[in-house]
């Protein structure tokens, strides 16, 4: 008897190609002994609502797009009550999380990895009610990667990024939150936070601190505080470019649970896309909660 596999595609993402190898991959899946069925994304949200539909009628579902496309399809394996095997093959502009896993940016090669039976069992976010793949983020730079037209991310990839970032550089707004973990609370004026699970953000290498680990959880927090003169700056700048591995302009450690509170509301982004404005946040790690197909 068949396996029966779900194929989610996001025919938008990076520049299209997925359309130019379709064919190739379906081949690969069949050819593995999947009776496969497709479904293009249709909208925003799409992916989450099929996944949750269809999840109990398949043995996998393998997704091809962007971050924001397995992002989807992980929320709602998040919500079924029985989670299968989730595949993925980038086909965007970035794939922080798809590096992070080792998943080969050839599309063949990560279709022939998608129907393999080396299953990885990840941690996930929490994030209030919600759940996020690796990264949940609030500050300078965040409205980036869900404001940048998606022609532009297609046409330039990371550069898009830093050009849509070098606009908002003239207006850096800040945000005084209490944080505590662990039993710690302290409270700091920041102009950019991320709670990650990834090894890359923004398809930079480096930023994220520690001994990483995707199953080990823990997330690794990132907090930088705002900046009062030019000596600051350039403390944190070089933190970001790695010149240094330590400054005390930024909050580095790892936790399981997090919680941040502001008097004001804070906009956050959740795998790239806008994850709405809040108050209070709470971000936990769910080990192991899904299993993931990797090489």
């Amino acid at each position: 008897m068949s396996k029966r596999l779900l194929f989610i595609v996001n025919p938008k993402s990076g520049k299209g190609q997925i359309k130019s190898y379709l064919t190739d991959i379906l081949d690969i899946m069949i050819k593995a002994g999947f009776e496969v069925s497709v479904h293009i994304t249709q909208s925003r949200g799409d992916a989450t609502l099929k996944t949750i539909q269809e999840a109990e009628n398949y043995d996998r579902i393998v997704c091809s797009g962007g971050d924001g496309t397995l992002d989807e399809v992980i929320a709602g394996m998040m919500q079924v009550k029985n989670p299968i095997p989730v595949g993925y093959i980038p086909a965007g502009s970035t794939n922080d999380f798809g590096n992070s896993l080792g998943i080969d940016k050839n599309m063949l090669n990560a279709a022939q990895v998608s129907v393999s039976d080396n299953l990885f069992p990840c941690d996930i976010g929490r994030f209030n009610s919600e759940s996020f793949v690796y990264v949940a983020a609030f500050g300078l730079f965040t409205e980036v990667s869900y404001a940048t037209p998606q022609d532009m991310k297609n046409a330039l990839g990371h550069l898009a990024y830093i050009i849509e970032g070098a606009k908002q550089l003239r207006d850096i707004t800040s945000f005084r939150m209490q944080v505590e973990h662990d039993g710690k609370i302290f409270y700091d004026e920041f102009i950019y936070g991320m709670i990650t699970n990834s090894k890359s953000v923004g398809g930079f290498q480096g930023l994220i601190k520690g001994d990483i680990g995707l199953n080990d959880g823990v997330f690794e927090v990132t907090l930088i505080r705002m900046p009062k003169n030019p000596i600051e700056l350039n403390e944190i700048l070089a933190f970001i470019a790695n010149a240094v591995t330590d400054s005390n302009m930024v909050y580095s450690f790892q936790t399981r649970s997090i919680k941040f509170t502001s008097n004001e509301e804070v906009p956050w982004t959740l795998d790239g896309e806008f994850g709405g404005k809040h108050q209070e946040v709470t971000v936990s790690n769910v080990p192991k909660a899904i299993e993931l197909v990797i090489e």
